[in-house]
Formats: C-alpha cells, structure tokens, sequence
C-alpha cells in the first residue's frame, strides 16, 4: 500500500483513515476488533479517534473508542504499525470544550492510558476553544512533544482565520504549530474547506484529513427518501442532504460507480483521495463489506472526465 506524508510531519499513512468514532457505539468490541484486523490487513495504517467519542450515547461516558484501540493495539501487539490520531478540547464533563493547559495535561495522560501506549501519534485540538489563547494550548502541546507523550499536533475545525491565527502565533512565540487539519468535506460539504482553508494548508504544507468524508453515510447511496432515513442510528442525520443538490451528486455518482463498477461510496472517497491538498479522507465502517468498501476506495482511479462530471454535480 502506497503511503502519504502527512504534511510536514514524518508520518507516513495510506490515503484512508480509519474512523473509530462507531468503536463501542455501532460496533462492539468483538466488531471492531475484526474491523481493524481487516483494515491493517489490507496494508492501511491510520485510525482516527477522540476521547469524546462515544459519550453521546447514553450510558457512556467518553473513552469508549479509545478503550477498544488501545486493548486491540495489545491483543495484537502491532502498536508499532498503527498511526494513532486522537483529540481533546470536547466536553467530557465540565460543561464546555477546553483547551486549557490545565485540561491538555489531564487528558492526554487519560487519552494515553485508554489506548495503552506511551505516545499519540497525532494528537489534535478538537474544537475552538474562544476561552483559551493559542499560545497556552500549543506551550501545553510543545510541553507534551518535550515529554514524548505526542510525535505531532493539528487542529479539527478551525476556518482559515483560526488557523492562520494559530500559525503566526506559533511562528512569533517560536512554539510547535499545528501541522495537520482535520476538516468536514466531502462531495456535498465543500464550502467550509474548498477556497481560502484549502489554499492556506496547500501554502502550509498542512496534512489533511477529512471527516464526514461520506456525508454522515448519505454518499452511499442508501439514503433517497425519507423513508430511507430509518435504515440507520445515523439515518436522521441525513435528512438535509434530501433536496435537488443531493439528489445530483447521486446521480453522478450512480453514473460514475456503474462505469468502473464500483459502490457509490467507493467513487466518494476516491474522489476525496484525488483531490489536491488532500492526504486522506476518514471513513468508518461497522460490517465486513463495509470495510472492504472502504478498502477498494483507496485503489479506485478516477479519470478527468469522472472528476468534472462529480465536480459539475456537487457545484
């Protein structure tokens, strides 16, 4: 499996992510456990996680997904094969996302022991926190990189102004500055990214990796109508993709999966993979053919005319 730096980090991860946000949600431990074996199998090495994940569901706490990693890492021992991307500044209690020096050298010492290893891979702040200054979180994550606890820091959900805010902080107070984005994009969500955030991280050389790569499942095709939206936990989730726009992009993505013979999800995430300035999208999975979906994605190659029929349908 050819692999791609992420950024300027020394990370090197095949072009899809593992997402760990349904390990101990929509997958249970047994699952995910033959969820990663297939995944790392097949020659891919990165799983995203968080230590909120999946506290949204009642009953859990957060650290669910963490837990499951981290006992997998060492029922396998292949930690040394597995890039590890995990993130804190979510609401795990406290009644309001953190970024606090405080709160960083708490949770990373919690994130650390859920996932059974001395060091996070990639360790990236969830959210904007307003209460907190750029220049405490990266001192905070400039003291973990001094520690060993993590190789790397990036960010999740900054615009361009956040992030190129954080930057020119980093650059003034000579502090570790975040080298890889984890932004929402896919075929339908493009606004966010494409434009000035996308422009930065190409002029950064900023890693990227994608979440809702698949429109919270909506590009799988299996969401036409409201009556579809019963299919799945997830299935409410999607109600606002159910209009003309949507109905386009799967339509050319119909199109595009019946010449290569391929999934509509497959024809998504490829087109996420060739995209410029993009290092991999993250996708997850809760059944065996959904992985190996996932896994036929990453070879899927998209010709010119396939990329501007998806472009036309998603504009």
């Amino acid at each position: 499996m050819q692999k791609r730096r992420l950024g300027r980090t020394d990370l090197s991860i095949a072009p899809l992510v593992l997402g760990g946000n349904v390990f101990g949600w929509t997958a249970d431990e047994k699952t995910s456990f033959d969820l990663l074996d297939r995944f790392v199998g097949a020659g891919l090495n990165a799983v995203d996680t968080a230590d909120a994940y999946s506290r949204w569901v009642p009953g859990h706490k957060g650290g669910e997904s963490e837990t499951i990693i981290g006992k997998w890492m060492k029922d396998r021992g292949n930690r040394d094969k597995v890039v590890v991307v995990t993130k804190v500044g979510s609401d795990m209690g406290q009644g309001h996302k953190d970024l606090s020096a405080a709160y960083i050298e708490k949770a990373v010492d919690a994130s650390l022991k859920r996932l059974q290893t001395e060091v996070i891979d990639l360790y990236l702040s969830h959210w904007p926190d307003p209460a907190t200054p750029y220049e405490e979180t990266l001192g905070a994550y400039e003291k973990l990189l001094a520690k060993g606890k993590v190789r790397h820091v990036g960010c999740s959900n900054l615009d361009a102004g956040q992030l190129r805010a954080a930057l020119d902080v980093a650059s003034l107070r000579s502090l570790p500055r975040y080298e890889v984005l984890q932004p929402e994009y896919n075929l339908y969500d493009r606004s966010s990214f494409d434009g000035p955030l996308h422009d930065l991280c190409v002029a950064e050389n900023i890693g990227v990796i994608t979440y809702f790569s698949l429109a919270k499942g909506f590009l799988s095709g299996k969401y036409r109508s409201e009556e579809d939206l019963g299919q799945s936990e997830r299935g409410e989730d999607v109600g606002s993709y159910l209009n003309a726009r949507g109905m386009r992009i799967l339509a050319a993505l119909d199109a595009v999966s019946s010449r290569h013979s391929a999934k509509q999800a497959e024809v998504a995430l490829a087109w996420v993979i060739a995209r410029l300035g993009i290092t991999a999208p993250i996708a997850s999975a809760t059944k065996p053919d959904q992985m190996d979906s996932l896994i036929r994605a990453v070879s899927l190659k998209l010709t010119a005319d396939d990329m501007a029929e998806l472009d036309k349908a998603s504009g």
